[in-house]
């Protein structure tokens, strides 16, 4: 081989080897700029996913509805989920839990069709919440059926606004209490409108976050 050649040969070798250097580099760099990014951004997690923590003397909690009728609804509370599809204690209509509002401790769950099932055996349960009581309550598929005068006006008395309006296979979540003063600031309600349902004949999810005064007295 000519000296030329040899010359030539050497250079692009040089050249290669340089650009590979090169893309090293810059790939290092740019993997150093990404991790610092990932850990810059990092978010601390708060319980039950929360965007942000709650005050001392308050339960977090964050709660949604069931999707149509396929997904159960699922509630969280201080990093517990009190119910949800994994854990098998959901079921269509109204979905209840009971939690002491002192201590932030579960009472007990149950799940009320509103559908096909009898609503006296909601009515009864209503009537054994005792007073400090936190009460959280989420739909799936239909839950309003059933639902009567007497059973509306017992909701309602524990600071839902909404109960008195929902409807067939309507969406709602609610957080009360048995002797609550005013009605409750954490309620959403979405109605069943085929112009606007997410799913063929169902509403949208509803999910709702927050943080509970704890009962001091």
């Amino acid at each position: 081989m000519r000296a030329g050649g040899i010359l030539k040969l050497a250079a692009l070798v040089s050249v290669f080897f340089l650009a590979v250097f090169l893309a090293f580099q810059l790939l290092e760099i740019n993997m150093d700029f990404n991790l610092g990014n990932v850990f810059a951004t990092r978010q601390e997690r708060y319980k039950c996913g929360l965007s942000k923590p709650c005050p001392e003397g308050h339960f977090s909690f964050k709660m949604a509805s069931g999707a149509a009728s396929v997904v159960g609804p699922k509630i969280c509370l201080e990093d517990n989920i009190l119910m949800s599809g994994v854990k098998n204690n959901v079921g269509r209509g109204i979905n209840i839990a009971l939690v002491n509002g002192k201590t932030g401790d579960l009472i007990k769950t149950d799940y009320f069709d509103m559908w096909a099932g009898d609503v006296n055996t909601l009515i009864t349960f209503l009537k054994t919440i005792e007073e400090g009581t936190v009460v959280m309550m989420a739909t799936f598929d239909d839950s309003a059926s059933k639902l009567n005068d007497e059973s509306k006006k017992m909701i309602g008395e524990l600071g839902s606004s909404s109960i008195s309006t929902l409807g067939f296979r309507d969406n709602w979540i609610f957080v009360g209490g048995k002797g609550i003063k005013t009605k409750s600031p954490f309620e959403q309600h979405i109605k069943n409108n085929a112009d606007t349902n997410k799913y063929e004949g169902w509403p949208e999810v509803l999910e709702m976050e927050g943080c509970i005064p704890q009962r001091q007295e």
